[in-house]
């Protein structure tokens, strides 16, 4: 006997990348978390928190945080959602839209792997139409599936490509149901999907402060898109997803986008010669407007590497899954850090037994 649905018996479960308890001496460069602080101006409002906040409900629709988020990115405040993270909305746009096989969810793949797995919670039809070896959008294909919300991340994990607007843009034209633009790392990015909210009422695009702002332990994301979309949304989330010390800290960060776009910068000219590094060493390695990189050993096993890697302290990520299983994808680190994972690279391409 069990005690679940069967969509929850048959799926798998989500596996997040490996988290190394606190204090561990562990180069951690495996869930693309930003690897420098937050703003000194989110770390001051956190000593100074008023302990009435945290005796009272939190605001249920985040209002001083969607505010900063108006003023920062100039779009109107009502057309904002917030979530306990981006991925509290993605699970939100499933339960909202998608159901069974005449509402499917449509994704290409390689890419979040998430997606996957909060529709089979749902449960919901699953379309994933591969990628090119160039990674260039199938849009065609994703049209013709008729996806109740069709998921494109951009820039898109694990590759580290952006989607050109007007391919977007195509897309959005061609579908009847919700096109979703999962923005995680578009702090690193040269471009972005936002002017297509204004142009299109099925497109919502998503952003988090986990990684251009350094608050991955934050837990919180937003939504851009028009009103009439963003109401059926609001009906399913949670009435006190955001707590009251994120809805502070997260709105500290918002103001303080010069320090977030100074860390980013830093990251980016790490990313450049960690790509360059790699290079070197035989790596074949996608060019990248994320905050890591996708690379593939020509010379040995990917998983032996990330084993070997592990030993010694050092974390990256591992799919062992079709199309990316001779594959690493690195988190972007300190050139401090950055550095001790190419010098550990080179030794263990000097080891005779490497496989």
């Amino acid at each position: 006997m069990s005690y679940f649905r069967p969509a929850i018996d048959a799926m798998t479960g989500y596996v997040p990348g490996e988290q190394p308890q606190p204090g561990s001496k562990i180069i951690k460069l495996n869930t693309n978390e930003n690897p420098y602080p937050p703003s000194p101006k989110v770390m001051e409002v956190l000593r100074n928190l008023d302990g009435d906040r945290l005796r009272r409900y939190p605001d249920p629709f985040a209002r001083e945080f969607c505010q900063a988020i108006s003023e920062a990115l100039e779009v109107p405040a009502d057309w904002i959602i917030v979530g306990n993270g981006s991925d509290d909305l993605l699970n939100i746009l499933v339960r909202c839209c998608a159901e069974g096989s005449d509402r499917p969810v449509v994704y290409p793949m390689p890419t979040y792997v998430l997606y996957r797995t909060l529709s089979a919670m749902q449960p919901a039809a699953v379309v994933e139409i591969p990628y090119s070896d160039s990674f260039q959008l199938p849009i065609e294909e994703l049209i013709a599936t008729n996806g109740a919300v069709t998921f494109i991340a951009s820039p898109n994990s694990p590759s580290g490509h952006t989607v050109p607007l007007d391919d977007l843009r195509q897309l959005a034209r061609g579908v009847s149901g919700i096109v979703v633009i999962d923005e995680a790392y578009v702090d690193f990015a040269e471009s972005s999907a936002l002017p297509l909210v204004r142009e299109f009422e099925n497109v919502i695009v998503l952003r988090t402060l986990s990684k251009g702002y350094s608050l991955a332990g934050l837990r919180m994301g937003f939504g851009i898109a028009n009103p009439k979309l963003l109401a059926g949304l609001f009906k399913v989330k949670d009435s006190y997803n955001i707590d009251a010390i994120a809805i502070a800290l997260g709105t500290a960060a918002i103001r303080d986008r010069e320090y977030k776009n100074a860390c980013a910068e830093k990251v980016k000219a790490s990313r450049a010669q960690l790509t360059t590094d790699l290079k070197n060493l035989g790596f074949i390695v996608l060019d990248s407007q994320a905050n890591f990189v996708l690379a593939t050993p020509s010379t040995a096993n990917a998983e032996f590497l990330y084993l070997k890697l592990k030993e010694r302290g050092i974390l990256v990520r591992y799919f062992k899954q079709p199309g990316l299983e001779d594959k690493l994808r690195i988190s972007v680190g300190t050139d401090e850090q950055n550095q001790i994972l190419i010098e550990a690279l080179v030794s263990l391409s000097n080891n005779s037994n490497i496989e």
